[in-house]
């Protein structure tokens, strides 16, 4: 566990961006092989249109990773957050670590984006997406990118997390998010019984339906328990019944293109049917 540790302490860049580009070739050759839904799109065109949000979320995670980093130092430093708290093992820090970054860094920040309206409007381009796969995992508003950072930092006090270990969960976060977005599925019990523990694919499928309440649901990223306790898990029988996308932004005009899409969280904000929000 140490070299582990030690090799994400002093990753290059370039290292973690075969790690995240093999992942999503990989998950990519398989979706076309096996797909859950054979979708009537242009695959190469959808691709290129959700890796252009790569471009904005690395100019945002590159502004603002002298921050993490010094974040990390802090806590380290200053040997406060979980990882000080329980006695044990290296591996066991390093999950503690792990656990207490997917669940603020992605579980809790992912809820209040649901919640909040203006923040709702920022992870909405995220929903906008008709066709599930792969490249959707690389779909977020520069904005929202800002807010999970922002997140991830609170997350690492909480922790105490070194450097290392942040590497270690942002990589693994990335890999699960290609994982569950993929358009495949695994079979029946095989997925169920994994999403007990990780979030599987069916799963994380059911929180891009298009329509309220099941939007709502299933917020996690790695770990499904987080949504088992806090009671916002929802399992449906059939994925192959899911309608994807968001029912205010059903229409490609506003959901494949790229200017509009930058553009809707400065838009008069429209409810959804059944809305939690008002639209005032």
């Amino acid at each position: 566990m140490e070299s582990f540790l030690s090799f994400f302490q002093d990753i290059p860049t370039s290292y973690r961006s075969v790690i995240l580009a093999s992942g999503l070739i990989f998950f990519w050759v398989v979706e076309g092989i096996f797909p859950l839904f054979r979708f009537s799109y242009r695959r190469y065109r959808h691709a290129s249109l959700n890796l252009t949000f790569t471009l904005t979320t690395l100019v945002v995670n590159f502004s603002l990773a002298f921050l993490i980093v010094k974040t990390a130092d802090l806590a380290t430093t200053f040997e406060y957050g979980a990882m000080n708290l329980v006695p044990g093992p290296l591996w066991m820090s390093v999950l503690i670590g792990v656990l207490v970054l997917d669940l603020i860094g992605a579980w809790l920040i992912h809820v209040i984006q649901h919640k909040v309206r203006w923040m709702w409007k920022f992870h909405l381009i995220h929903h906008t997406d008709t066709s599930i796969d792969v490249t959707t995992a690389l779909r977020h508003h520069p904005g929202e990118s800002v807010f999970r950072a922002a997140f991830t930092m609170i997350a690492i006090l909480a922790a105490g997390a070194p450097i290392g270990v942040v590497f270690i969960y942002q990589t693994a976060s990335a890999l699960f998010s290609q994982f569950n977005h993929a358009n495949f599925h695994l079979p029946k019990s095989l997925d169920r019984a994994l999403s007990w523990v990780i979030v599987s694919p069916d799963m994380h499928k059911v929180h891009h339906h298009f329509t309220q309440p099941l939007t709502d649901s299933n917020y996690g990223n790695i770990f499904a328990f987080w949504d088992r306790i806090f009671r916002t898990f929802t399992e449906v029988k059939n994925t192959s019944d899911l309608v994807y996308g968001i029912d205010t932004h059903m229409n490609p005009e506003e959901n494949d293109e790229l200017g509009n899409l930058m553009a809707i969280p400065f838009q008069k904000y429209r409810p959804a049917e059944g809305s939690k929000f008002s639209d005032h």
